[in-house]
Formats: C-alpha cells, structure tokens, sequence
C-alpha cells in the first residue's frame, strides 16, 4: 500500500483540477440546456491569457490571475451565454456543432497568437516548500490546489442552497416562465451562471498549465476534456459530485496509471481512465437519470432543392467532367486532391451517421485509424491490395458494435460524449501498441499499376463515387426510410413495432466500415502511416466541415473533404491554416444556429422593421382604422 500513497495524494491533486473545470462546465450545462463541448479551450484561452500578462508582460502573478479569473472570465461568460441563447432553439446534433465550431475557433485564435509551438509555462506558486504526507512530497502549489477546489466546491454548495440567485438557477431550466413569474429574469440567471463558469474555466485552465509546466493547446484541450469524467460521475447536474467525481477520476488515474505502468500491453491505460469512466459511466448509469436539459428540438429536414431533376442531373454532369479533368489542369497539387478523395468515404458515411439516421459520432477518425492499421498488416502480410483494404473496413465493424451499445440506450448529446470517450481511448492506448500503429511507422502500398498520382486519382474517383452510390441506396431503401423515420421520432416508430435498436446498429456498422476503408485508401498514398496521422480532434473538425458543406448527400461527401485538404492547398500564407480553421470553426457556429431556419426569421423580422420605420405612424393608423394589425 505505501508503494501506492504518493500515487493516491497526487490523484488528489490533480483530481481537484478536473473537478474545478468539472464543476464550472456542469453549472453552464443546467442552467441553459448547452453542452459546452468547447470548454477545454477556453481553460486554454484563459491560460494563455495568464502567461502573456505575467510572463510577456511582466504584471505580478496576482494581478494577472485577479484580471484572467475576474474580468477575462466574466467577459468570456457574456460571450458564451449569448452563444448558448442563439443554439438554445436547434437541435442536440446543431448544439454540439456550434460548441464543436467554438473549440475549432478558440484552438485557431490561440494558434494565431502564440503559435503552435509549446511555451514553457514558469510556475507561479512556491515548489520549493513542501512537506511529507504518506510518502509523498507535497508542495506548496499542491496544498493551493486542492484547497481552491475544496472552498470552490463548498461554496457553490451553499450558494446554490441559500441565495436567492443560486435557487434561481436551479429552476431556470426547468420552469423559466414560473421564474419570470417571481419577479426574476431568467436571462440574467443564465448570463450570472456563464459568468461563474467561465471563471472556474479560468481557474482550472491556469492550474492544469502549472500542473504541466508548459502551454500547449492540445495538451491542455484533452486534459480539460478529461473533466467529462468527473462530470458523468456528477450525471451532469449535481455540482458537489462534480468535484468529487474529480477526485475519484484523478486517484483512479494515478493508481491504475502505477499498477499497469511496467506491462507493455497495458502501457497507457492510465491516461484512458477519465475516458473509460465517461464511456462506461453512460452505459451503467439508469437511462432515466440522463435525461437532457433543456428543451428537445427536432432537426429540421433539409430543404427541397430548387433545381429541377433535369437541372440537377446537368449539374451532376458538369461536376463529374470538372473532377475527371482536374489530374491534367492542377499539376503539382495533386497529390492534395487525392488526399481529398480518399476522405469522401469518410464523409458520407458521417452523414449518412449524422444527417440521415440523427446519431452522432466524434470518434470518426478513430474507425479511420482502425481501417488503415487494418489494411496495413493485412497488405505487409501479402493479401492482395482490394483484399487488404476489405479487411480494414471489416476490422472496424466489432468497434462499431461496441459504440453502437450505447447508440441503443442514449442519444443526443451522451452518445456524442460516449463517442468522444471512446474516439480519445483508441488514441491514447491502442495507437501505439503493435496490432495498430506500434509506435511508429507502418508501411502500406498502392495496387499494382496505380503508383502514379494520376493514375490512382481514377481508382480513387471512382470507390469513391461507388461509396457515395452505396450510401444513395441505402437512404432510398426501406432502412433509410427507417433512420429518417428514427431521426424523426424514435418513439413513433417504436410503437409501429419496429425495432430502432436494430437499425441503430446496423447504421453505425455500415459507416464505420465505410470510415475504416476511408483510412486503408489514405494509408496507402505515402508509403506508410502513424499514429500522429489520426488524432482524436481531426473527428471534431470533421463535424464542423461536414455542418458547412450542406445537408445533402452528394454536396456533402465532396465539398466537405474539398474544404479540409483542397482550399488549403491554395493558401501557402504564412498562418494561412490557422485562419482556415478559424473559419471552419465560426462557419460551424453559424451553420448551426442557422440550422432551425433562425437566420430567416432574424432577416424577416429585420424586414418587418424595416417597412414599419418606412410606413411612419401615419401609415400604420390608417391601416389600424381600416381593420388591418400593427
């Protein structure tokens, strides 16, 4: 046991962390109904905020926490409360875009700033002084720590319990016309409830960078994600249990993180812990404790075309001639356009996922990985090129059961989280273990006779018009009318006596097997692959991109990946990339709100005061005397 005291005590630290950034995301989430999924980068945001007037600027620590936590903070409350009202009227699947784009933004922001190097980040609290507890040397910073999170817990605890403000945001959610009835607006319940959040954000984002000694927003992005742990403990509401859900993740990290550190295969399985605890708290946990907060919305089905079918098959036509020419007009960039290609089947297959059947998936890239680790050691062990790449496709279908578990008992935003739990373990323990990536590079190869760019560009065009013709199938067969059906209402369609659970595992089948052959094809572009070629955020961006480029099938599975690798292929500016994402990110944000129609009605209503300000008083009485309305 005393080999295992240090490892207790700093999972209690560390545990404290997550539970301060646990506790500012579960308050934001029960008082407007939005699942912050961008709250780690704005704990980055605030950390990077802090380094720059400390370290850049040379202001005392103390000020620069008072300004980063108490003006930083607040302003950062405002902004995001006003976010939450305009993705408050969309659907689950839109509210996890628009926080999905505001991760993407903040990420290009801090990017542009800072660059996308780490900085070493100097502590600011006392390391030098320390004391023994139980075997462990116990710092100065460390006692801070915890005791900021145990105060911050305890006084939200009675804030909640005894001021008029706390009990008012405990029933904003609820019942917000019975606040307003009591002489409470139940927007500035809303926008206090940002404000406090956004500051714990603040806190926990400036300790986990002294934690680390270092600022990095990817570091940092995934160590707050690590929070959704705490927070599955607390079920999403209760604010207490989310510190001490914190606690629980961080000492069980820590231990499990010593007792399978010096097994080769286990190796990792420490970092996974606060993810394994998400995923496996959202399949234990009684369905009817996670219930959503906030109203449900149902998406709105995508607009009828205003082409006619003559039309349409002409514009088809014409985008058919534009791709079979590209390879002989773009000359040294090809290699991007192929790069573009092998991700239209990662693509349809996400709509297909999100758009058609109103699931939600933030492990895409993960089933890619899995696909090309597949094709990889299938094509190295001599099966044929097309039998490896089957082979890849099919490695993904038991990891799309298993995801689908969840699918069959969640929805909505829990299954997004389950899928980002998920996603996050596959990167960080099995990528590197050996029936994956191994650590380091696995080889891979084109077929016979396809090793020119342009050659291989044809073969690409066309599994990847044969994908998007297997997806068009299956929306226009019977099961696609069942997952429109289900995206609809799941629960009318129970009570015809149809199974949803049934079509939910078979949609998650078809697209991840659909994703893991998107991953053999670009495996097999260069030669050889890694680890680094998947990272869990690439499925977030992936979200975002796919929300921009529309809402149909074909336009979707095109002018998505056309986005990611082609646009910035014509944009070799210096931060050329961190602006495009920067627009992915707000493009994201604005397809999301304008999802429910609300950028009409915000023009119509424009228009309506518009013509009244022409009209002038004197027009509207004379229509008022002659019976019409105001």
């Amino acid at each position: 046991m005393s080999d295992y005291s240090p490892f207790i005590v700093f999972g209690i630290i560390t545990g404290a962390i997550y539970g301060l950034s646990a506790m500012g995301l579960v308050l934001t989430y029960k008082t407007s109904g939005v699942f912050n999924v961008g709250h780690g980068a704005v704990c980055a945001a605030a950390a990077y905020g802090f380094y720059e007037l400390r370290q850049n600027q040379g202001m005392p620590w103390q000020l620069a926490f008072l300004i980063v936590v108490f003006v930083f903070g607040p302003i950062a409350g405002l902004i995001l409360e006003r976010l939450a009202v305009v993705l408050a009227p969309v659907s689950t699947a839109m509210r996890i875009v628009g926080t999905v784009g505001l991760l993407v933004a903040i990420r290009a922001i801090l990017d542009l700033s800072f660059g996308d190097v780490g900085l070493v980040f100097n502590p600011f609290l006392s390391q030098e002084e320390a004391f023994t507890l139980f075997d462990a040397t116990v710092s100065v910073d460390d006692l801070y720590t915890f005791t900021a999170g145990t105060v911050a817990a305890i006084a939200l605890f009675l804030f909640f319990r005894m001021s008029r403000l706390g009990v008012a945001m405990r029933g904003v959610v609820d019942d917000p016309q019975l606040l307003s009835m009591s002489g409470t607006a139940p927007a500035r319940v809303r926008r206090a409830s940002w404000m406090i959040g956004s500051s714990f954000a603040a806190v926990s984002g400036i300790l986990f960078a002294q934690n680390q000694s270092q600022l990095d927003i990817n570091v940092l992005s995934l160590l707050v994600v690590q929070a959704f742990g705490a927070a599955t403990i607390a079920r999403f509401t209760n604010l207490p249990m989310a510190f001490v859900g914190g606690i629980i993740v961080g000492v069980l990290q820590a231990v499990i993180g010593k007792a399978t550190g010096s097994n080769e295969q286990l190796q990792g399985l420490g970092l996974t812990v606060p993810f394994l605890v998400l995923f496996v708290g959202l399949l234990v946990i009684p369905r009817k404790k996670l219930v959503e907060v906030g109203r449900m919305v149902r998406a709105r089905p995508p607009a009828a075309s205003i082409l006619p079918p003559q039309a349409r098959i002409g514009a088809l036509c014409v985008g058919l001639a534009v791709l079979l020419v590209i390879p002989h007009v773009v000359g040294a960039k090809l290699p991007g356009y192929n790069v573009a290609l092998t991700q239209v089947l990662l693509f349809v297959s996400l709509h297909l996922l999100v758009r058609t059947s109103g699931q939600i998936s933030l492990c895409h890239f993960g089933f890619a990985a899995v696909g090309a680790a597949g094709f990889g050691h299938s094509a190295n062990n001599g099966a044929p090129f097309f039998l490896a790449l089957l082979i890849g496709g099919l490695w993904c279908i038991p990891l799309a059961l298993i995801v689908s578990v969840p699918a069959i008992r969640l929805s909505g935003l829990y299954l997004a989280l389950a899928t980002l739990g998920f996603g996050i373990v596959l990167s960080q323990f099995a990528y590197s273990k050996s029936y994956m990536f191994g650590g380091g590079q696995l080889l891979t190869r084109r077929p016979d006779g396809f090793e020119q760019d342009k050659d291989y560009y044809y073969l690409l065009l066309a599994m990847a018009i044969a994908g998007v013709l297997v997806v068009l199938a299956v929306e226009r067969s019977r099961l696609g009318r069942l997952l429109r059906a289900m995206s609809d209402s799941p629960l009318a369609l129970t009570t015809l006596g149809t199974s949803v659970n049934i079509s939910r595992v078979i949609v998650f089948c078809i697209s991840g097997f659909l994703a893991g052959i998107s991953g053999g094809l670009y495996a097999s572009l260069f030669g050889g692959v890694t680890q680094d070629t998947f990272n869990y955020v690439q499925s977030l961006l992936a979200l975002a991109v796919l929300a921009i480029a529309g809402s149909r099938t074909i336009t979707a599975a095109f002018v998505a990946p056309a986005l990611l690798y082609v646009v910035p292929l014509y944009f070799t500016q210096e931060n050329a990339a961190a602006w495009l994402q920067l627009g992915f990110g707000l493009g994201a944000i604005f397809a999301a709100a304008a999802s429910q129609g609300g950028v009409d009605n915000w023009l119509a209503r424009g228009a309506q005061r518009n013509a009244a300000r022409a009209e002038g008083p004197a027009g509207r009485r004379m229509r008022l005397s002659l019976g019409g309305t105001a």
